[in-house]
């Protein structure tokens, strides 16, 4: 003879490897580390700043651009 099983707990055990297979592969598709996040923000700063650093001005005369 068998043994006898909880079907609910049988139920909420399939459940939750299934979540797990899932979680699994999500993370691999989208995850990406607190490290990997940081540094891809920093070099999106520091883009940003070099770019504003050359970046010419072309206001009005009395924008302080040496233009007379």
């Amino acid at each position: 003879m068998s043994d006898v099983i909880n079907l609910r707990r049988e139920r909420k055990r399939r459940k939750g490897a299934e979540d797990a297979k899932v979680a699994d592969a999500n993370r691999r598709l989208h995850g990406r580390t607190k490290g990997q996040k940081m540094s891809e923000n920093m070099e999106k700063q520091r883009l940003k700043s070099l770019l504003d650093g050359r970046k010419l001005s072309s206001g009005p005369a009395g924008d302080g651009s040496g233009k007379p």
